[in-house]
């Protein structure tokens, strides 16, 4: 046996080939090796805006209480999703972000030889979720960089028991029209349960754009549609999101949850972040007008990004996405390289502040110009 080894064979063949996820360095890590003295980070989907005052101080209260484990059924907070949203209790299922929830769908629903289906290039946990259950993933090639939604229904098989359509799609950013969503709902196979990812819910105003609660799980399609605090609302650091669900998919998920997998802090913060429309108005508003200084650098410099965007972030093409990253990152600015996604030619840039986006604006230029080596 090598050293810092175990036996040949202990670990499960479906997760041979999967890359282990690789997170961002630390801003002041980033700072250290590069002997810089600011770096921006636009990288990761995160809002730049803080939690609400509401949250800071609800977390400060239960900060006192840390010695107790949280609700593990998160009664407080699913009682409030399911009143906001005018739906069951039992509807309701709440885990570590998003991608918690379809950890949890997955676990759930994903016996070996199972089949997924989504778009492609898209986020990245459908299709681990998947792997790490000895699941197959059908990959539908994007249309004009949004989801094909025929080419979706097109890849359906028999024993296909997840179909994702993200919503707008990560990373391009892009959605599908009220129309169309209403043409795919239509045409999904009974055996399928379709998962609406809607996590940029709260950034779109786009008249065109469907509310997947509303018009598709409550007029009874079998559908999880994904919600998220971790981006409008500022709490990505405590990682809280929500799925709304029919009440024996929640069940199930319910059985293959770990006990205590939403933090106290984590509850409390996005129970007092509801029902702030005013705030959530003013962060969606901001955010357009950082996402249209975003395209108009992108434009500057003869690149042309994916759209409509919808959500907080633009995709474009850049030849080499990795090397891109690399050389921003020099001049301190961090995107993200989309190769994980299905995309190793393109980046991905979350909207940042006004003066966040002219220090991407003035390092683009640089990488571009050829001066960073």
């Amino acid at each position: 046996m090598t050293e810092g080894q175990v036996t040949g064979g202990l670990f499960r063949r479906s997760i041979a080939d999967l890359v282990p996820y690789e997170p961002g360095k630390p801003v002041e890590e980033v700072q250290r090796e590069l002997g810089l003295d600011r770096v921006v980070k636009l990288a990761s989907n995160e809002g730049p805006f803080a939690p609400f005052p509401a949250a800071l101080e609800a977390i400060a209260r239960a900060s006192r209480e840390l010695n107790r484990y949280p609700d593990g059924g998160v009664y407080a907070l699913r009682a409030a999703l399911a009143e906001r949203h005018g739906v069951a209790h039992e509807e309701v299922v709440v885990a570590g972000g998003a991608d918690g929830v379809i950890d949890l769908l997955s676990q759930a629903a994903l016996d070996p030889g199972d089949d997924i289906v989504c778009g492609w290039p898209s986020f990245p946990s459908y299709v681990l979720a998947a792997a790490k259950l000895g699941a197959e993933s059908t990959k539908v090639p994007l249309r004009s960089d949004a989801y094909d939604l025929d080419g979706l229904l097109a890849a359906i098989g028999p024993r296909t028991k997840l179909v994702y359509v993200c919503h707008p799609n990560n990373p391009t950013g892009t959605g599908n029209g009220r129309a169309e969503l209403d043409r795919f709902f239509e045409q999904v196979p009974d055996h399928v349960l379709v998962v609406l990812d809607q996590a940029y819910f709260e950034y779109i105003d786009d008249p065109d754009y469907a509310d997947g609660i509303e018009e598709h799980f409550k007029a009874g399609r079998r559908v999880v549609v994904l919600r998220t605090f971790s981006k409008i609302y500022g709490l990505a650091g405590l990682r809280v999101g929500y799925g709304i669900a029919p009440a024996d998919v929640v069940t199930a998920t319910s059985k293959v949850r770990r006990a205590f997998d939403v933090t106290s802090t984590a509850q409390v913060a996005a129970l007092a972040s509801i029902g702030d429309d005013a705030e959530i108005a003013r962060r969606r508003a901001a955010n357009a007008v950082g996402r249209e200084q975003l395209g108009a650098i992108f434009r500057e410099h003869g690149l042309e990004p994916a759209g409509p965007a919808l959500g907080n972030f633009l995709f474009a093409e850049v030849g080499d996405g990795r090397e891109i990253f690399e050389q921003l990152l020099r001049q301190g600015v961090i995107v993200r390289p989309c190769g994980g996604f299905g995309a190793p030619g393109a980046i991905r840039v979350s909207v940042g502040t006004a003066e966040e986006n002219a220090v991407f604006a003035a390092a683009l230029g640089h990488v571009l110009s050829g001066v960073s080596s």
